[in-house]
């Protein structure tokens, strides 16, 4: 069987489209990250409250963890080259 090649140039029937001003542009973008924001279930504050909390123990615990890694390989180290 022989193949057909086709043309890979494909041929639009719209026309190019116009670039917008950079002013117009940063506008629209802005309207619609108001627009994104105002969708947004917010926290309450007893929520955030408990978020913060949480964050701020996880990156303890994580702190606590590296730290007694770290510890342990200097030990490791020391004893092992002296």
């Amino acid at each position: 069987m022989k193949k057909t090649s086709r043309s890979a140039t494909a041929v639009s029937d719209r026309p190019a489209a116009k670039s917008e001003n950079i002013f117009k542009r940063l506008v629209r973008f802005f309207r619609e990250v108001v627009a994104e924001l105002r969708k947004v279930i917010w926290p309450n504050r007893k929520q955030l409250t408990t978020y913060t909390l949480v964050v701020l123990a996880f990156v303890t615990v994580m702190t606590a963890f590296i730290f007694g890694l770290d510890l342990a390989f200097v030990q490791g180290v020391s004893w092992l080259f002296g």
